[in-house]
């Protein structure tokens, strides 16, 4: 183990500037705490929140580092000595790790009970993918949801990280899928993924879906007035879940059909959960989709990789709604 004071003082991270621009920069390496693993960076994944934090909407949970990053790979750089005792980490062992922020940097120290194993069989670049787009997907079908085997899936933004993962999820359980996207192309990559019915909305209103299919759960992070057009219209106890509101965060909802269904709605967030539920999370998806991920039954699927100095142009891509599937920073 690497002692405290050997460690380096300074690193480079892509922080986010006064006039919201990004810029790759030294900062102060990170320091080492008894329950904490310090991980050399390989790779890290590009997720909407970062773009909502570097408008000043998303701020990162106290103790973090102010710059973006909620999920990374690499190997393990130093151990504390608490997470010595209580973890089987090993110097240079690779792992993959879900962060509170700060991932977008060449270290990070992690709480151990958020770091897991990489399979050999899982490179650097799919590994910084998984951690929050399947920790979200699992947090949110699983332990929200109550995901069982026969259940209809509403994923809007199907095309997204979070929701080709819940896509591969769903159906790995059991689940029929009904993905909701808003472009072909879009349509194709998803259905090939393994979604049983795709929804364009420039094509077809996503309510009249809802009307024809039904739905068990409903994985939302559009919202906005939609939501309230389709919500009625969802199977008898039936859950939405919220996990964020890019198109708006008010909706107008028929209050009787709430009750008469016995529906629920659902807010959900992983960044803000303490570090003992992410363990329960994490553990639960070691333990039933890497085994999935590791043999090619789930494949997750990078859109794009950009070098870490390159990451305006990383965050341009994802503003811009390219990408289907996640984008990669490479440290």
């Amino acid at each position: 183990m690497k002692a405290k004071n050997t460690l380096p003082e300074k690193m480079k991270a892509a922080v986010i500037c006064e006039d919201k621009s990004m810029k790759y920069t030294l900062v102060p390496f990170p320091e080492l705490k008894e329950n904490e693993v310090i991980i050399k960076i390989k790779a890290a994944g590009v997720n909407r929140a970062d773009l909502m934090q570097r408008e000043g909407n998303y701020p990162p949970p106290p103790g973090w580092p102010e710059w973006p990053g909620l999920e990374i790979s690499g190997t393990i750089y130093a151990i504390g000595e608490k997470a010595a005792e209580k973890s089987s980490f090993k110097i240079g062992e690779r792992v993959t790790a879900l962060v509170g922020g700060g991932g977008y940097a060449e270290y990070i120290a992690a709480d151990y009970k958020t770091v897991l194993h990489l399979p050999e069989e899982i490179s650097f670049e799919t590994g910084a993918g998984i951690p929050e787009a399947y920790a979200t997907a699992y947090l949110n079908l699983v332990f929200e949801g109550g995901l069982k085997s026969g259940d209809t899936v509403f994923v809007f933004a199907a095309a997204s990280g979070v929701g080709i993962a819940v896509i591969q999820i769903a159906k790995a359980l059991g689940a029929k899928v009904i993905a909701v996207v808003r472009s072909d192309e879009k349509a194709e990559t998803v259905k090939n993924i393994g979604a049983d019915i795709v929804i364009n909305t420039k094509k077809q209103p996503a309510e009249l879906a809802f009307e024809e299919y039904g739905a068990d759960i409903v994985i939302d992070c559009v919202g906005g007035s939609d939501m309230g057009k389709c919500f009625s219209r969802m199977n008898r106890f039936g859950r939405w879940i919220v996990i964020a509101a890019l198109a708006g965060k008010y909706s107008e909802i028929d209050l009787e059909t709430v009750y008469k269904k016995r529906l629920k709605i659902i807010g959900s967030t992983l960044r803000s959960r303490t570090d003992n539920e992410k363990y329960e999370i994490l553990k639960k998806l070691e333990k039933d989709i890497f085994p999935l991920i590791a043999v090619g039954k789930i494949k997750p699927f990078i859109y794009a990789e950009y070098d870490i100095a390159d990451v305006e142009n990383a965050h341009k891509t994802m503003l811009e709604n390219k990408n289907t599937g996640k984008i990669i920073l490479k440290v």
